[in-house]
């Protein structure tokens, strides 16, 4: 392809976009067999959450990969960065699909807020995200202003 040459940063992140993508399409469709086996017409309230937040992640990923694409940080940096969130949202992404698929709650941390391991991950997913961001972000600012 003539012209447009991405870094190996961006065509990865664009690559896991794109597999987010097919991966909420996927989750669309056992949405859509729960609303039709359903007597209420509706899936499991995790299977809903999964399919919604693996399509709003595969957005976000893309947000990711414009980001890193005009970083002026250096490759590694901008692909550590976007690996660290992509993680944290695989991560979500394969929790909601757990409890839908188990059926076990409508709330994953009912009980489990006063938990130590629980506060230690979402505070891990704060960081991870957010920091991660913040790379692409300042690297983004660094390299166009």
């Amino acid at each position: 392809m003539a012209g447009i040459v991405l870094g190996i940063d961006t065509r990865v992140t664009l690559v896991a976009a794109g597999l987010l993508f097919v991966l909420a399409l996927a989750l669309g469709v056992w949405k859509y067999l729960q609303i039709s086996a359903s007597p209420d017409a509706t899936a499991h309230v995790y299977v809903d959450i999964a399919h919604r937040a693996t399509l709003l992640y595969s957005f976000a990923t893309l947000l990711l990969a414009v980001f890193t694409e005009l970083s002026a940080w250096a490759t590694g940096v901008n692909l550590a960065a976007d690996i660290v969130i992509l993680v944290f949202f695989v991560a979500a992404i394969a929790a909601y699909i757990y409890h839908g698929w188990k059926r076990d709650t409508t709330n994953q941390y009912h009980g489990q807020t006063e938990k130590l391991g629980t506060h230690v991950t979402m505070w891990a997913l704060i960081v991870g995200e957010i920091g991660g961001f913040l790379v692409l972000f300042s690297g983004f600012v660094a390299g166009q202003f």
